[in-house]
């Protein structure tokens, strides 16, 4: 007998946990999955294993499913080779189980642009990466337009929140200011950049399962009013009442970086996010379904609050 009120995420990472914690919320029974079957959260959360790249295994653990929440990603190093046959494989899978699909996506198949980005800006990257999030983007609405599948897609900015170690504002930042180091992030401190919080965006995308209205179409998920990543962190240091100690990576320190780290290598690319003003429109979003972002004090507070219950938790125990 089918379960309609099962809710299946595809990736334990940062985004899926915010989609769970979600659900819970609203009293749906949840699955995660990922290649080994474990993951931070606990019952009653159900995590099982499966494999993204293979619709076999989608579709078992889709099969029953009302929902699936496409929240996985290869390492950011293969992108360009491994993502786009991972999200037909998931396209595949979900279409043989009959759930509604809502799919994660980024801001990168626009590419450079003068102006908010809305959903109807065209898409005009120029990278690799920006590229295939355009194709991907494009195969998610063409299964719908195709009546292969139900789908939606939700689209954020740089997020931040709890969890989220590996973004601009994500462990460089917030784990050296709560250590008294200089928060480093990328870019020009004093341009104007949308920053997506991770509760936010995970609120959304189940928004977006639970919606009919959001079907066939993509969505920018709610995101504060975008001030600059001077006036963000500044924020963070008022939180955290020291002062502030902030720097931007330039191109070549990037490169430098990316001499021993290869995911510095590939954010070379995307870096005239940080170069240019980026600001996100997503009013269309707020307007149709009534949710707005948490004010950026707010969130910066919880994912300060994050950052300390990990340094505890990994501080050695007192001697007896």
């Amino acid at each position: 007998m089918t379960t309609h009120n099962l809710h299946v995420i595809l990736g334990t990472g940062p985004l899926g946990q915010a989609v769970a914690r979600d659900l819970l919320r609203r009293g749906e029974r949840v699955r995660m999955v990922n290649r080994i079957g474990q993951a931070a959260m606990a019952a009653p959360v159900e995590t099982v294993r499966g494999d993204v790249n293979d619709p076999s295994s989608v579709h078992a653990v889709t099969k029953d499913a009302a929902v699936v929440y496409q929240c996985a990603q290869p390492a950011y190093t293969a992108w360009t080779t491994q993502f786009p046959p991972m999200q037909r494989s998931i396209i595949e899978g979900v279409a043989r189980s009959g759930a509604t699909l809502v799919v994660a996506e980024n801001l990168y198949m626009y590419g450079l642009v003068s102006g908010p980005m809305r959903e109807d800006t065209p898409f005009a990257a120029t990278t690799r990466k920006g590229r295939v999030r355009a194709e991907m983007a494009e195969a998610v609405q063409a299964a719908h337009r195709a009546g292969t599948l139900r789908t939606t897609s939700g689209r954020g900015a740089d997020f931040f929140g709890p969890g989220v170690r590996n973004s601009a504002l994500g462990e460089r930042v917030f784990a050296a200011a709560l250590k008294g180091k200089t928060a480093s992030t990328m870019g020009n401190l004093d341009l104007p950049h949308s920053y997506t919080f991770i509760d936010d965006f995970g609120a959304a995308l189940v928004t977006l399962g639970q919606n009919e209205a959001a079907l066939g179409r993509a969505w920018h998920v709610p995101n504060a009013p975008a001030m600059t990543t001077r006036e963000v962190l500044n924020l963070l240091f008022t939180a955290l009442g020291t002062p502030p100690r902030m720097s931007g990576m330039g191109k070549l320190m990037l490169q430098l970086g990316g001499l021993f780290i290869p995911e510095a290598r590939e954010s070379v690319e995307m870096l005239y996010e940080f170069e240019h003003p980026f600001i996100v429109d997503s009013s269309a979003f707020e307007r149709t379904f009534a949710q707005r972002a948490t004010p950026l004090p707010v969130a910066i507070d919880a994912t300060l609050h994050w950052y300390r219950s990990q340094t505890l938790a990994a501080a050695p125990a007192s001697p007896a």
